[in-house]
């Protein structure tokens, strides 16, 4: 005996609503892509750092007795090791920001200016760069930070950084985290969103995120000095 129409009709709906739809498989294939992809980009960012950790360079006793210097600048000496930098530095970024990719590229005075600008290129971001006051022509915002030895100042061009714009500050070492935050100060000054801070290396003694205010800080490479 064949089943009444309509009870006939609710098994058929119970059985499609149990198939996947093309949208179901469609996301899930991209978000296993995704993970895939993430995945590569990890792997590929540990084997850089190991051999950017490699190139590094330390002097004892410099600048003054008891002291061991990790030089960075070998990092750029050698056109492979300096692409692998900015591969790396890439990577973390992205990795770091995930969605919020930021608009402007902020490099501290001076050595932020040796990976600034190649960074943004590779971010598809503009650099603008801090100096310290009375090295840039035009009106400008001012941030003081405190040194061993006194106040020092940096300075921001005015419309460097449009209203909302998402910004990332970039320097060699983070230390005692006031340059740093001072260039944070300017960013906010600006308008813009600070969405974080990367280094290459930390003095972890130092304390600096500590005056960083609670943004997002991450070094790149491990040093135990």
């Amino acid at each position: 005996m064949s089943a009444p129409a309509d009870s006939a009709q609710p098994l058929a709906s119970t059985s499609n609503d149990q198939l996947p739809t093309s949208a179901d498989i469609t996301a899930s294939d991209a978000s296993r892509g995704q993970s895939a992809s993430a995945s590569a980009s990890a792997s590929e960012l540990a084997r850089t750092k190991i051999t950017l950790q490699g190139a590094l360079k330390s002097f004892q006793d410099f600048p003054i007795p008891g002291i061991n210097f990790i030089d960075i600048l070998p990092l750029f000496q050698d056109p492979a090791i300096h692409n692998s930098l900015l591969r790396a530095l890439e990577l973390q970024v992205l990795e770091f920001v995930g969605s919020s990719k930021p608009d402007v590229v902020v490099g501290l005075d001076a050595r932020g200016f040796l990976f600034g600008p190649s960074l943004a290129l590779k971010l598809d971001a503009s650099f603008v760069p801090v100096r310290k006051k009375g090295k840039m022509p035009g009106p400008c915002v001012t941030a003081a930070y405190e040194k061993e030895y006194g106040t020092d100042f940096f300075q921001m061009q005015e419309g460097a950084i449009k209203p909302g714009q998402k910004v990332l500050v970039v320097d060699d070492i983070i230390a005692t985290g006031g340059s740093a935050a001072a260039a944070g100060t300017l960013v906010k000054q600006l308008g813009g969103e600070l969405v974080g801070y990367l280094f290459i290396l930390e003095i972890a003694f130092l304390k600096g995120r500590e005056k960083l205010g609670g943004v997002p800080t991450i070094t790149l490479l491990e040093t135990n000095e």
